[in-house]
């Protein structure tokens, strides 16, 4: 389609078997009762993206039948092969059929039939939106060419109403995959709302346990600090390592209610003892906020936490995992 860009029409031209022609070059060309066999593979995403709506509108693509493919389980164990074929007797009927210029019709037994494709059919499209519709246009001729050539198949010029049963099924399970692939096809697109800076923030501060720093958080919400001080949300802090460290900002989340606390660098007095070295300028939360403050999970983090004790208490020995614990676990 990219080199000619009226391929859809001589696709549809030769489907309907008119004479196709070529006369842009020096010698016309000409192609009377053109055979066409299409036969391709496609990917869902790709047919949303290729498939023009101006094309499918025009009548192109209801001249196919579309599959859903799945998983082939014989596949899965290689000791199955594919079952011989013995293939004499189509070859025979290809050699029938191409033997002369022959008619094939619906025998008497299958018209009640074709009357329930034919309103099947009319249905769908009354039903369906129309960009979906229109992949689906000729169903009831689609059956109908199947059934020619499953009786063609039997060296027959009479569609029996088995042949036409058959031939129905096949077309509805196209029909069905067609309509799941045009799925999204008509429906409005809904237009993703931004986040806020606020929100921004809130998920790289949520994301590293409840507590972020300035490097964590400003280069992946696209603001100054200045900016993330402003909000109303969110607590900063200046947390310094040791006398003559740098400082580092500091943001977390604050609290919903009044009541609420807001999680800062030190819980309680031997919390602030064991980091004597750090200075928090902000008002520390209470013990209760500190113990159920999110953590970041860790590869390990399947391994029982101790409980705090006292300064000269034994610190307690952390059992052993369990062989057959799923470590990942704690990761969902």
């Amino acid at each position: 389609m990219k080199r000619d860009a009226s391929f859809t029409t001589k696709l549809r031209t030769a489907w309907d078997g008119a004479t196709l022609r070529n006369t842009t070059k020096d010698e016309a060309q000409e192609i009377r009762d053109p055979a066409m066999v299409l036969h391709c593979h496609v990917t869902p995403s790709d047919w949303s993206k290729y498939v023009g709506e101006s094309e499918a509108a025009g009548g192109s693509y209801n001249r196919i039948l579309p599959f859903l493919l799945g998983s082939v389980p014989l596949l899965d164990d290689d000791r199955v092969s594919l079952p011989e074929v013995d293939g004499r007797e189509l070859a025979d009927a290809y050699g029938w059929a191409t033997a002369r210029p022959r008619v094939i019709t619906l025998g008497e037994d299958a018209r009640p039939l074709w009357r329930i494709v034919r309103r099947y059919a009319r249905i769908l499209g009354e039903t369906l939106p129309e960009g979906q519709a229109v992949f689906i246009e000729r169903t009831a001729e689609q059956t109908l060419r199947v059934a020619a050539c499953l009786a063609a198949s039997e060296c027959s010029e009479a569609i029996t109403e088995e042949m036409l049963s058959a031939a129905f099924t096949l077309v509805r399970r196209s029909v069905q995959d067609a309509v799941r692939i045009t799925k999204g096809a008509t429906s409005p697109k809904v237009k993703r709302q931004p986040l806020s800076l606020e929100d921004k923030v809130r998920a790289r501060i949520e994301m590293h346990g409840g507590r972020a720093t300035s490097s964590q958080v400003l280069p992946y919400v696209g603001a100054t600090a200045a900016e993330v001080k402003e909000l109303s949300g969110i607590v900063v802090t200046v947390e310094r390592a040791g006398k003559t460290g740098r400082p580092a900002t500091v943001f977390s989340l604050r609290g919903d209610s009044p009541g609420d606390s807001v999680p800062q660098l030190a819980s309680t007095d031997s919390d602030r003892k064991r980091d004597g070295s750090r200075h928090a300028e902000a008002q520390p939360a209470s013990a209760e906020r500190e113990q159920n403050r999110a953590t970041v999970v860790r590869l390990d983090a399947y391994r029982p936490v101790p409980k705090q004790t006292p300064e000269h208490a034994p610190e307690p020995e952390r059992p052993e995992p369990l062989a057959d614990f799923n470590p990942f676990r704690a990761l969902l």
